[in-house]
Formats: structure tokens, C-alpha cells, sequence
């Protein structure tokens, strides 16, 4: 076997370079946990500027979206602030913010500090690409011939030494770099014949290189960083690949060994990131869940302050829990956040509106009730009792129809408005003490009369006609009785007086039947013309009162009985009815009792005893209204 072989590019090599691709590394969470205002950003920034080493970018991209989180916190508390207060949320302007001034001078001086660092590693990188490619041409020269080999061999290990040290080149010209390099050492090794001693030393020396590496690399996995670890093995893949072959037959198990510690890390690097995208999709569900329930409020179902606060506590709770929620993936951050703020902003645009319109209505409210308080007021002193209670009470209703009025006035029109009503009716109460206890005294009255009344109705022997009106009499003198007892006192008195007259009627209708039929006996000695004479004008007299009757009812069908006073009217009008009935029945009875004299034989007539002559026609009683 050759020494050519032994330096041929190796899948250890090819493997290491895939291996070592470091991947971007976000750690916003933990940057973010430092930090709980813009000014310790601010700080963090200075303290950047002042190591003027550009500091790295993975902090200066954290650093950036912390301090524009705690911005747009700041600003959206203070946008919701305005608009709680009343402020349309399209007037709201941010004020300048002089922590966000400082941080953007700060960025540029870094960023520009950046920018020369860039430009410096830049030309490093190209001045380190100038020397390789001289390294490559030499080590190319000293490859020609074994001879030259042999007799360069302590200066190509120069060269190799002197190639180690350099650092990186351009990228694109890296991979093109390294397999000259590669190609032209492996010429050299080829050419180069060294005796078995050197040559086992050369491997030995490499093996011991590549032992300590791994051995730092599998110390790695015991690591507490996972991120510092990772970083770590690659530089142990850098310092592999610039170490020299070994034993051709150590070769893979030396590979195999420190690939074995490299996927050690590698997976954990791995597991650490699906753990933080596993946490970022958590909380982006989490952050969802909460758009959605701001997003299912109902704005149109709120009609009332104390729904408004109580969503408003709810929304602000959400809020703080929002905060409590890591963050979820660099690509939905930004837009579920935009969108929990517009759910937001809708809620609180809603809000603002309803207080708006609510402070127009409870504004009208005022004008309302300032009139009420001041007609009320201006009647306070009146002495017309009774039209100014019923004014009065008309305005208390008037008061309880209308809606609320703004808080810093609703105290001082109630005690307004209450004053003038209690300074009247304190005013009245004491004016119509008197009045009240003789409408007490009046009532007392017309119960005793009441009670006389029924006594009569019961006691029909000592009960007369002069007796009852001797107490209707006594009632009519008697004043007023409290308003309330009026109706119900009226009706008791009027069906006892209705039922005693009802009573005397019908025993004055029977003596007066009695006493007809007792005068037409007497005046049947004068012979049958007297009678007929009788019976037409009792006939007449019959079709009169029969002929009011049919008015009389003709007239109940047109009365409106809801209507002012219609019970009254009606009422009385059903009572005449009646006494015209009465009449007509004994009416009927006189007609009845005269054909049956004029049907009697006339010898009886002729035998019965000569009576006293009575008047040609008897005066009819008129009938009681």
C-alpha cells in the first residue's frame, strides 16, 4: 500500500463537512425573560456599542424584536387608555418616544460598526485566499519529482503548518480552495517516500490529534448548553479536518468514534429546537384561543354599563394572560399578534361608541329632567291642592319614564326635583289637616244614617215614608267624606234607599188599588157611562206611560256606559223605567177591576147599596220621579 492512498479525500472527511452546517439559532424566549422594559434593552445595546466588536447578530435580531414588543405593548395600552377615556380610536397619535430614538441611533452606530467589521473579515478572508493559493502553488512545485519530495519534506510541513493557521477564505472560492490544497498534498505524499519509522510517527501523532478531539467531543454531551455545546463540536469538525491521516486500518473505527459523539449532539441540538417549535405551536393555539374568544363577543347584544365593564374586565384579563404566553414561531408572531390587537381594538372602537351615543342620550335625559324639575319647582308654592297634586304626580311619572342622566348631575336634580314635590305636599298635608278630620267626622255621619237605613229594611211596621226621607234629608246636609270612601259609601246608601222605596211602593200601589176599586163601587149607581168614561181615560193614561217606557229604552241603547258619568245616567234612567213599569201594572189592574164592573148584571147593580157619589173621574197619583 502507498502513502498516495493514505491522503485520498476520506469519507471521514466528506462525512464531517456535512456534519458541522451549524443551523440559525433563535432564542428569543430566553433574551426576552432579561428584559422587562425598553430602557435594559437600551442598556444591553450600549453596553454592544462600547465592546465595539459588532457584536452578534442572533442577539441583535432578538434584542430588536424584544424592544418593539414592550413598543407596541406600551403603545396599545395607551391607544386603549385613549379610547376608554372617550377618544375616537382614528384621533389617537402616538407620542415620540425617546427610548425608540435612542435604541435606532444606537442600532446604526453598531450596524455601522458591522459594516467595517464585515469589510476588514473581508479583506482578511481575501488576503487569506491570496496566501493559500500560494501555499497550494508551492506545495504544488515541491511536488514534482520524489526527489524534490524528499528533499522539501521539512518545508512542506512548514507550508502545512503555516496553512492551519490561516483563517477562512472567501465561500465561494472555499470548497475550491480546500480540494487544490488536497489534491496537491496528496501529489506530495505520493512522491514522498519516507521510511516505515516516519511515516508510523506522521500517523501515530495524527491518531493521538484526533483522539483528544473526540474525547472533548464526547465530553460535550454532558453539556448543560445544548446550544454552546453545538457550537463547540463545530470547531472540534474544523480542527478534524485539518489534522492528517491515520493508520489506514484505525481509520474508520477513529471516524466511527467521533461521528458517534457528533450525533450525541447533533440530536440533542436537534430535540432542543423541535422542543421549542413544539412550544411554539402551544402557544400559538393558546394565543388563537384567545383572538377567538375576544372575536366572539357579541357587540350588538350589549346594551348596558355594567355588560361593557364587565367584558372590559374580561378582555384585560385576556390581555395579561396574552402576556403570561410565550412566543410562537418568528413567521405567526407578528400576524396572531396583530390579529389578538384588532379583536381588540374592535371591542374597545365598539365601546367608545356606545358611550358616545349613551352620553348624547343621557345628555336629552338632562334637558328632560332640568324641565320637570323646574315646572315642579314653580308649582311648589301653589295653594290650588288638588291641581297641583294631580299636575304634580302627572310630572312624578313623566320623571320615572325617562332614562338616566350623566352621574355628576343625577344627585343634584333628584334632591331638586323631590324638594319641591315634599315642600308642596308638606305644605298641603298641613293646610287640609282640618279638612281631613271633618271629612272623618262627615263619614262617621253618613254610616250611622246607613245603618238606620238598614234597620228600616228589616223593621217594615215601623218603617215610613217621612221617616226615610227625614234621613235622605240629613244625608244631603252632611259634607264631604275622604275621596276614597265617597263611591263605595254613595252605593250602600243608594240600594238601602232604593230597597225601601221599593218596598213602599208596592204597599201604596196596593192601597191605591184598593182605593179605586172602592170608588168605582160607588160609582156604579150613576149608571154604565160613568165607567166607560173611566175605563178610556185609564186607557190613555195606560198608552202614555207605555209609550215613555219604549223611549225611555230606545234611549239605553245609544248611552255609551264607559263614558264620563254614563253609569250615573244609565242607572238613573233604569229607575224611572222601572216606576213607569210599576205604574203600568197598576194601571193595568184599574182598567181590569172597571171591565169588571161594566160586565156585572145589572139586577146586581141594582141590588147593591146605594154608595156615596164619588167625583166624575178620579184624580191619577202622578208617578214618583
Amino acid at each position: 500500500m502507498t502513502e498516495t492512498n493514505e491522503l485520498q479525500p476520506t469519507p471521514e472527511v466528506e462525512a464531517a463537512e456535512t456534519q458541522v452546517t451549524p443551523a440559525p439559532i433563535e432564542e428569543t424566549q430566553a433574551v426576552e425573560s432579561k428584559f422587562e422594559t425598553k430602557e435594559q434593552v437600551v442598556d444591553r445595546l450600549k453596553e454592544i456599542e462600547e465592546e465595539n466588536s459588532g457584536g452578534d447578530k442572533n442577539e441583535l435580531d432578538m434584542l430588536k424584536q424584544v424592544f418593539y414588543k414592550l413598543h407596541r405593548a406600551a403603545q396599545a395600552a395607551a391607544r386603549n387608555a385613549f379610547i376608554e377615556q372617550g377618544g375616537a380610536p382614528e384621533d389617537w397619535r402616538a407620542e415620540i418616544d425617546g427610548a425608540e430614538e435612542n435604541f435606532k441611533a444606537i442600532m446604526a452606530n453598531i450596524r455601522q460598526r458591522r459594516a467595517t467589521i464585515a469589510e476588514e473579515v473581508e479583506k482578511q478572508k481575501a488576503d487569506n485566499l491570496a496566501r493559500k493559493l500560494a501555499i497550494i502553488e508551492r506545495i504544488k512545485e515541491l511536488a514534482t519529482s520524489p526527489e524534490e519530495a524528499n528533499a522539501h519534506f521539512d518545508e512542506f510541513k512548514k507550508l502545512q503548518a503555516e496553512w492551519r493557521e490561516l483563517g477562512a477564505v472567501p465561500a465561494e472560492r472555499a470548497t475550491e480552495t480546500w480540494k487544490n490544497y488536497q489534491l496537491y498534498v496528496e501529489q506530495f505524499y505520493d512522491l514522498l517516500k519516507l521510511n516505515s519509522e516516519a511515516r508510523e510517527y506522521d500517523f501515530k501523532k495524527n491518531l493521538s490529534a484526533k483522539e483528544r478531539l473526540i474525547e472533548l467531543a464526547e465530553q460535550l454531551a454532558n453539556e448543560e448548553d445544548v446550544i454552546a455545546a453545538f457550537n463547540k463540536l463545530q470547531g472540534l469538525h474544523a480542527e478534524y479536518k485539518e489534522i492528517g491521516p491515520v493508520a489506514k486500518e484505525l481509520r474508520e473505527q477513529v471516524w466511527e468514534r467521533f461521528k458517534a459523539a457528533s450525533t450525541v449532539i447533533n440530536k440533542r441540538h436537534q430535540e432542543h429546537f423541535e422542543a421549542i417549535k413544539a412550544r411554539e405551536e402551544e402557544n400559538l393555539q393558546k394565543k388563537t384561543a384567545l383572538c377567538e374568544q375576544v372575536e366572539d363577543i357579541k357587540l350588538d347584544e350589549i346594551t348596558s354599563y355594567a355588560k361593557w365593564e364587565e367584558l372590559t374586565q374580561q378582555i384585560i384579563a385576556l390581555q395579561a394572560e396574552w402576556k403570561t404566553i410565550g412566543f410562537a414561531s418568528h413567521k405567526q408572531n407578528t400576524i396572531i399578534f396583530d390579529r389578538f390587537r384588532a379583536a381588540c381594538d374592535r371591542f374597545f372602537t365598539a365601546k367608545a361608541e356606545y358611550y358616545r351615543s349613551i352620553k348624547d342620550e343621557q345628555n336629552a335625559n338632562l334637558e328632560k329632567k332640568r324641565q320637570l324639575v323646574e315646572e315642579a319647582e314653580a308649582l311648589q308654592d301653589s295653594t290650588e291642592w288638588r291641581k297641583t297634586s294631580e299636575k304634580l304626580i302627572e310630572l312624578q311619572k313623566q320623571w320615572k319614564t325617562i332614562g338616566t342622566v350623566p352621574r355628576k348631575y343625577s344627585e343634584q336634580l333628584w334632591k331638586r326635583f323631590t324638594a319641591a314635590c315634599d315642600h308642596f305636599f308638606e305644605a298641603k298635608n298641613e293646610a287640609t289637616a282640618d279638612q281631613r278630620a271633618e271629612e272623618k267626622e262627615n263619614l262617621e255621619a253618613k254610616r250611622s244614617i246607613i245603618e238606620q237605613l238598614r234597620q228600616l229594611t228589616t223593621d217594615t211596621a215601623n218603617a215610613t215614608l217621612d221617616h226615610v226621607r227625614d234621613l235622605q234629608a240629613k244625608w244631603n246636609e252632611i259634607g264631604h267624606v275622604p275621596f276614597r270612601e265617597k263611591d263605595k259609601l254613595y252605593r250602600e246608601y243608594r240600594a238601602l234607599a232604593d230597597e225601601l222605596y221599593r218596598q213602599f211602593g208596592a204597599t201604596q200601589a196596593r192601597r191605591r188599588l184598593e182605593g179605586f176599586q172602592k170608588s168605582v163601587r160607588q160609582a156604579v149607581a150613576k149608571g154604565e157611562s160613568t165607567l166607560g168614561r173611566e175605563r178610556e181615560r185609564l186607557l190613555r193614561i195606560f198608552e202614555t206611560r207605555k209609550a215613555e217606557v219604549q223611549t225611555y229604552e230606545n234611549n239605553l241603547t245609544f248611552l255609551n256606559a264607559k263614558s264620563r258619568n254614563g253609569n250615573t245616567l244609565v242607572a238613573e234612567m233604569n229607575r224611572k223605567v222601572e216606576k213607569l213599569r210599576e205604574e203600568l201594572d197598576l194601571l193595568s189592574s184599574k182598567i181590569k177591576t172597571v171591565e169588571a164592573e161594566m160586565r156585572a148584571p145589572k139586577a146586581e147593580q141594582q141590588a147593591a147599596p146605594e154608595a156615596p157619589e164619588a167625583p166624575e173621574a178620579a184624580a191619577e197619583e202622578p208617578a214618583e220621579e
